[in-house]
């Protein structure tokens, strides 16, 4: 079953992050600047929130198989990355090795990571010291320190210090995550606690507004995100990065205060589709019957969702819906009543084909926004192609439920043909808005609005996110 992480599932109150930035592989996004003077590489901070896209490995020419989250481009450089296996590693190659045993795969979940510096401490484990939510990492599958008063290679003169991609080492290790609140500090060593805090009632680690502008040195900086049109703005005032395959649509509302749902990865099909733009696309080339699930279930309250259909080689073998059982596994048609709620695109059917629902709506395809309105107060179940609603009498959802329903798109035939949705959540999505609608909690982005006259009622749809689970779910 796919779980919401416990330190995304916060309330309106306190400091919120407003934005993070989606960088992947398949669109080599990256940002960069030169560091401008002879920095303090004794002693300095790394603090970044972020929140996992997947764990491809790549095997084409020049790609490697990690994912730096920010390095230097100097021989003996240090670098933040994620291994393939899914392990974090601060590393410089004959000095430094930090790496944890802990692996890093919950792509629904935002972690802060937080690097510590200060190489003139007389203990060598106190002179690089890593946090995940605001909890020193002991256990180390690897844990090789600095000699004292080292100077290591961050913040190089004339170097470019890179987020998203590594340039020195003999391949392009592109970053598949979303990154949010990213300080770097020259010459301080600051705490875990200048930027967090942990939270008095649940015990969660949680970002705090930080007030460490005057320790950033020459050199650090801090990316908020908040500029579309500048996401490597350094909000301290310093020198701006440049964004290299970074657009507006790159901006995204998911962020370590509130974490919006995304595509379910660690639900695999059996013939599993390929995800892209922060579990914000999927591609599938498969044949059989099998959900592709979002990454977050809900059990009552009024929910909604966007989905593009974008690309296919023929759109007999697709449809959306709504799951009650992801982890089922690849399934045939006689299943469909058991798991499944979906509308298919061929024909406007919907099924599953075994008695309710009966009916069909109108055909989609590519070009197509299609919308999904889950209501579990009342067990129905709306769509709109387009904006428009294909009935305003709800079906009745009737299908065996394990306690938590999932959106979905669905491929349903034998066929090889492929298919592409790009889905929306609501805090940023592959496809343009050109209208732009919040729902009543004035969260989320859509084309269309969550709002519907559904069985002689007006029905407040909410987007999925931990905001509003936390006040209204």
């Amino acid at each position: 079953m796919l779980i919401i992480p416990a330190n995304s599932a916060s309330a309106a109150g306190g400091f919120d992050v407003a934005n993070s930035c989606r960088f992947e592989f398949p669109s080599t996004s990256s940002m960069s600047k030169s560091s401008s003077s002879v920095a303090n590489q004794q002693k300095f901070t790394i603090s970044v929130w972020v929140k996992r896209s997947n764990n491809l490995t790549y095997s084409f020419s020049g790609f490697n198989n990690d994912m730096q989250i920010i390095g230097q481009t100097t021989s003996g450089h240090c670098r933040l990355m994620f291994n393939s296996t899914g392990t974090l590693q601060f590393y410089g190659p004959t000095r430094l090795n930090i790496k944890t045993n802990r692996l890093f795969r919950d792509f629904s979940a935002w972690y802060h990571i937080f690097i510590a510096v200060d190489t003139t401490q007389g203990t060598a484990a106190n002179r690089v010291k890593m946090y995940i939510n605001g909890v020193q990492e002991t256990s180390l599958a690897t844990a090789t320190y600095p000699n004292q008063n080292d100077n290591l290679s961050f913040f190089v003169n004339s170097q470019n210090l890179v987020i998203g991609k590594s340039e020195s080492v003999g391949g392009y290790d592109y970053l598949n995550a979303y990154l949010s609140e990213f300080v770097c500090l020259e010459g301080t060593t600051a705490a875990p606690t200048d930027f967090g805090e942990f939270d008095g009632d649940s015990g969660i680690w949680k970002p705090i507004e930080h007030a460490q502008s005057g320790n950033k040195g020459a050199n650090g900086f801090y990316l908020d995100f908040k500029d579309s049109s500048n996401l490597g703005n350094d909000a301290y005032g310093g020198t701006d990065f440049t964004e290299s395959n970074i657009t507006a649509t790159d901006q995204s509302t998911d962020t370590c205060t509130n974490n919006f749902a995304t595509i379910g990865i660690l639900f695999t099909p059996l013939l599993p589709p390929i995800y892209s733009e922060g579990n914000l696309q999927s591609y599938s080339t498969a044949a059989g019957f099998y959900p592709i699930p979002s990454s977050i279930g809900v059990a009552n309250g009024k929910w909604y969702m966007e989905l593009k259909y974008t690309a296919t080689t023929s759109n007999d073998n697709t449809g959306i819906g709504i799951t009650m059982d992801p982890a089922s596994g690849n399934q045939t048609n006689t299943d469909q009543g058991g798991y499944v709620f979906g509308y298919s695109a061929p024909d406007g059917n919907l099924f599953p084909y075994q008695g309710n629902p009966s009916g069909s709506f109108a055909s989609y395809t590519v070009g197509d926004i299609m919308g999904i309105y889950m209501d579990l107060d009342n067990m129905k179940l709306y769509f709109s192609k387009n904006g428009a609603l294909q009935s305003a009498t709800g079906k009745t959802i009737n299908v065996s439920n394990t306690g938590f329903y999932y959106f979905c798109v669905l491929d349903y035939t034998n066929t090889s043909n492929y298919w592409t949705w790009q889905w929306n959540f609501g805090a940023g999505c592959p496809f343009a808005i050109s209208s732009g609608n919040t729902d009543a909690n004035d969260y989320g982005n859509f084309e269309y609005s969550p709002t519907i006259t559904g069985d002689g009622a007006s029905k407040d749809f909410l987007a999925l996110c931990t905001k509003n689970l936390a006040e209204s779910g």
